[in-house]
């Protein structure tokens, strides 16, 4: 009982140290002072969590296409925007791309914020999910909360999908779904072509995946991490155990794209096209839990497989 006590004095001081502050487009979060990032739900396609500031201060996110000619980023994959929850094939309209695939006759559609409830920590929103006519395909609920552990700062990210306009399928495609575009230099490979003449990272998953091997393996975690102005530090992004086809796979590329897709099968595992579609009934709801973890050190002395055992439960 004393340690439960402790437990909960410890999470409502992590609690009040967030300040959450609404304005006409965003909401901004600040810990202890300091800023940390801002939920932008207002001139994108769909709503997200930008810039992303991480220990000592160093960003965790690329800052393209929202600020370009930035030294050493790559232009590529404008939709890739910091982090942000999408698929790219709702019933048969594109979420992920935000212009028309030259591969592909999916027209897209747009996310759209209907309320917005700061609670604590917290914040709370419903979302549309319309097509290009502005036709409600589905909406979801997301309650993203903010704080810290003894390694750095997260990012708790759960979006309930409801098929509240009849029946919605997420379709079998690697494009999707819970991502993060991280900073340039915890790209495990560098693009000069694109603009990225450095990277430095290295990468890992629970089973011990590394490197662009990760990329369509199932995990419950993957971590990237990388000297950045003189100190390591990393992001590792965590697949709750209840998640729907938990462990999740990830479409995780060595550029700093990180992923969670729990839908992709056919790309992942080279399965029938479709074998990844998920169908939600009408009336009924999915929900999804995530962590991204910004936090110092690399995956050993950051402890990633603890922070992820004690997260889980």
């Amino acid at each position: 009982i004393f340690f439960s006590v402790i437990l909960l004095a410890f999470d409502l001081s992590a609690a009040k140290a967030v300040k959450i502050t609404q304005t006409k487009d965003s909401a901004r979060v600040t810990i202890n002072g300091e800023f940390f990032t801002e939920y932008v739900f207002n001139g994108h396609s769909k709503p997200i969590l930008y810039p992303v500031i991480g220990p000592h201060g160093i960003p965790m996110t690329r800052n393209y296409p929202m600020k370009e000619d930035v030294d050493n980023e790559a232009k590529d994959h404008p939709h890739h925007k910091s982090i942000w929850y999408t698929h790219d094939d709702v019933n048969k309209v594109q979420f992920w791309l935000e212009y028309p695939g030259k591969n592909s006759k999916l027209k897209p559609g747009k996310i759209s914020q209907r309320s917005m409830k700061i609670d604590g920590n917290k914040i709370r929103t419903s979302d549309h999910w319309a097509d290009h006519e502005g036709k409600v395909l589905c909406t979801d609920s997301r309650v993203i909360e903010f704080g810290t552990t003894a390694v750095g700062r997260y990012i708790d990210f759960s979006i309930t999908l409801h098929a509240d306009h009849g029946d919605v399928t997420f379709g079998d495609t690697k494009e999707g779904s819970m991502g993060i575009r991280t900073n340039p230099l915890l790209r495990l490979r560098a693009d000069a072509k694109r603009g990225n003449h450095t990277a430095k990272g290295l990468g890992i998953n629970s089973e011990g995946v590394k490197g662009k091997d990760m990329w369509g393996k199932r995990a419950k975690w993957v971590d990237y991490w990388a000297p950045i102005d003189g100190k390591t530090v990393g992001v590792a992004i965590f697949d709750h155990p209840e998640n729907p086809r938990h462990p999740t796979w990830w479409h995780a590329r060595d550029y700093g794209l990180i992923a969670a897709n729990p839908f992709g099968v056919h790309h992942f595992e080279k399965k029938p096209a479709g074998t990844g579609d998920m169908l939600i009934k009408s009336g009924k709801s999915i929900t999804f839990n995530y962590r991204f973890l910004f936090h110092e050190g690399d995956v050993e002395s950051a402890n990633i497989a603890g922070e992820y055992k004690a997260w889980s439960k």
